[in-house]
C-alpha cells in the first residue's frame, strides 16, 4: 500500500500561473475553473494521502467537480452542502451526498480517511467550529485538508471585490446599487471575514492541543518559495489569495 508523503507540497510557479489564470473564469465560465481547481485540488490531497479506495468526505462539495476528480484518483467520496441547489447544479444529486450543516456534520467521528474542504469556510458563521467538527470526523492518522478565501485578498470579497476592502456591508450595498439585485455570496448572511492570522492561530492551538499534527500551512495559488510571507503580518493578508491548512489527526 503507498505510503503518504510526509515532504511539503512544492507548488511550482508555472502551477500558479496556471491556476490564477483559471481563477479569471471563475464567475463568466464557473464549470472551467472548478474542473481545473479540482483536479489540482485531488493531485494535492494524494501528494499527502493515498486515495486509492480512500473514503473522501468533503464538506461543501458543490456540484460534483470536485467529485469527478476525487473519483478519478481512485478514492471512495462522499460530499455534505447546505445547498440543494449547489449539489443539483451538474444535474441530478448524485448519491452520496446529503445536506446538512459544516458546524454539525452528520457523521460519526473518526470515520474518513480524508476530510476536505474548498472555499466553503469563509461562508459559515462559525468557520473553526466547522474545522473542528471536520478534526472530529477524521481516523486517527487521516488527513483534514482546508482551504478557504482569505478576507484580506483581492478576491475576499467574492464578486463584490475590490470594495470590500472599504468593509463588506458597504460593498454588498453597492453592488446590489449597481446590479439591481443581492450578491450570491451576502456578507454577513452567506460571506464572513476569516482571515490569514485566524487560521494560522488556530492550527497551531489544535496542534498544541493535541489533537492534531501540523502537515503544512501554504498559500494555495502562490508557488512554495512564497511561503515565508506567511511570517509577516498584514502583508500575508494582502497577498494571500486562497490559505491551506494540510493536518494530519492525531
Amino acid at each position: 500500500m503507498p505510503r503518504s508523503s510526509t515532504k511539503p507540497f512544492r507548488a511550482s510557479l508555472s502551477r500558479s500561473v496556471r491556476l490564477l489564470r483559471e481563477f479569471r473564469y471563475e464567475q463568466p465560465d464557473p464549470a472551467r475553473f472548478y474542473t481545473a481547481l479540482a483536479q489540482d485540488s485531488a493531485a494535492q490531497v494524494a501528494h499527502y494521502a493515498p486515495l486509492e479506495s480512500r473514503l473522501v468526505f468533503d464538506v461543501g462539495g458543490g456540484p460534483g467537480y470536485f467529485r469527478d476528480a476525487f473519483r478519478a484518483a481512485g478514492a471512495r467520496y462522499l460530499a455534505l452542502d447546505s445547498d440543494v441547489g449547489e449539489l443539483a447544479g451538474l444535474g441530478d444529486i448524485a448519491a452520496g451526498t446529503v445536506v446538512g450543516s459544516g458546524m454539525q456534520l452528520p457523521v460519526r467521528s473518526d470515520c474518513v480517511d480524508v476530510c476536505y474542504s474548498s472555499n466553503v469556510l469563509e461562508h459559515v458563521p462559525q468557520p473553526w467550529t466547522m474545522a473542528r467538527e471536520m478534526v472530529r470526523v477524521t481516523k486517527p492518522g487521516g488527513l483534514v485538508f482546508i482551504s478557504y478565501t482569505v478576507w484580506f485578498g483581492p478576491w475576499g470579497g467574492h464578486e463584490t471585490a475590490p470594495w470590500h476592502f472599504l468593509g463588506g456591508a458597504r460593498a454588498r450595498r453597492r453592488y446590489t446599487r449597481v446590479h439591481g439585485h443581492e450578491p450570491k455570496n451576502r456578507f454577513g448572511e452567506s460571506l464572513f471575514p476569516v482571515t490569514v492570522a485566524a487560521g494560522l492561530r488556530w492550527a497551531r492551538e489544535q496542534e498544541a492541543a493535541g489533537s492534531v499534527d501540523i502537515v503544512q500551512l501554504t498559500p494555495r495559488y502562490n508557488p512554495w518559495w512564497s511561503r515565508w510571507l506567511l511570517r509577516v503580518p498584514v502583508v500575508r493578508e494582502l497577498v494571500t489569495w486562497n490559505l491551506v491548512l494540510v493536518l494530519r489527526r492525531r
